[in-house]
């Protein structure tokens, strides 16, 4: 995990979707539990989405706020 990829975070969008349109960073963790069960994407999305679910599972959404400036 790097700082490019914790901005990326908050500036990839989900591309389709029920959150489609919303920031990675913002997707619900219901819905990151869910895509975690069913298996991530491929590419850059999946592990976007796969590090978002690790920062929201393990309580570390906040290493996020200082980037939203």
């Amino acid at each position: 995990m790097d700082s490019e990829q914790l901005q990326r975070l908050l500036t990839v969008q989900m591309p389709y979707g029920k959150y489609q349109g919303r920031c990675i960073a913002d997707l619900p963790g219901h819905y990151l539990m869910w895509l975690a069960r069913e298996g991530f994407p491929r590419g850059e999305l999946g592990q976007l989405l796969a590090l978002m679910y690790e920062l929201d599972h393990n309580g570390l959404g906040y290493l996020l706020e200082p980037l939203r400036g």
